[in-house]
Parts: structure tokens; sequence; C-alpha cells
């Protein structure tokens, strides 16, 4: 199977998978895993990154199964999506550490929260000091454009106020 037909077939998973949820904004939340292959794509990752994109979200908010995953992506696609899944009273060290160690996840993880931030101008106050707080600990330095994404964040709050 060529790329195209891979990346074409994992959206079509991804996308009956996250059917009937939505974002805080309203949007299908198909668009945010979509967005994030579409960052990755556009820094010049590979087709793994973009699948582990679409898959990210999967085994944390659906009935989505390992074993299709890892047939539509691979190996490598699912021990990253694997790496990015929270799973019940995780300790944030492990968690991070564990997606530093892989550069998909690592890679998946600072285009999901560079989305994140740049889309969270629509949740609350509370909502948005915590992301900073959590994206400024933790995510900073996943990739060049998330500092900017913070300040630009942390801007919208003080409009507000």
């Amino acid at each position: 199977m060529n790329e195209c037909e891979r990346l074409k077939l994992a959206y079509q998973y991804a996308e009956e998978k996250h059917r009937g949820q939505y974002r805080k904004g309203g949007e299908p939340y198909i668009t945010h895993p979509l967005a994030v292959a579409k960052i990755l794509r556009e820094k010049g990752f590979g087709i793994d990154y973009q699948i582990t994109a679409l898959f990210h979200d999967l085994l944390e908010d659906t009935d989505a199964s390992e074993e299709m995953i890892e047939k539509l992506g691979g190996k490598n696609v699912l021990k990253a999506v694997k790496l990015l899944t929270k799973s019940d009273g995780y300790n944030m060290s492990e968690y991070v550490a564990g997606i530093k160690s892989d550069p998909i996840a690592f890679a998946v993880k600072g285009a999901d929260r560079l989305h994140n931030l740049q889309s969270a101008f629509v949740a609350s106050i509370d909502f948005k000091k915590r992301y900073i707080r959590e994206s400024r600990e933790w995510y900073f330095d996943f990739c060049p454009e998330i500092p900017e994404a913070i300040k630009a964040l942390a801007d919208s709050i003080e409009d507000q106020t």
C-alpha cells in the first residue's frame, strides 16, 4: 500500500472513531488530529508522524484498538500512540519522559500542544491559565512555535480582563 492510501485509511479510521465528539469551540473533534497532522506535514515530517497525529487521541478518547492502530499505522505508530496516551493516575514526569524518548511521539506532542494553544481562545480564563502553566512547565521546548503561542494565549487573557 502506498503512503497516500495509508494516510487515507488512517484518516477514515480516526474520523470514524471520533465521530460524534466535538471540541470546546463546537467543531467536530477530527479537525484537531487533522490540524496536528497538517502541522507535521508542513514541517516536513513523514507519513508515520502524520498517521500518529491522526491517531494520537484514539486510545485515550475512543474505543479504538491497538491492533487496528498497528494494522493501519505499523509498530512505530502504535508505540508512539501508546506513549502519547495518558493512563489513569499517570505521573506527568514519566509521561513526558516517555514522549521525549521517541522522536515520533515528541514531534506529535509538540504539534498537538501547539494546535491546542492556538485554539484555546474559546476556553475559560481559568482553563487558559492552567494550560499556559502546564505548557510552560512541561512542553515549552517541544516545538519552536510553542513559546509564541503561549504568549498569544496569555495576551488574550489580558484582553479579557
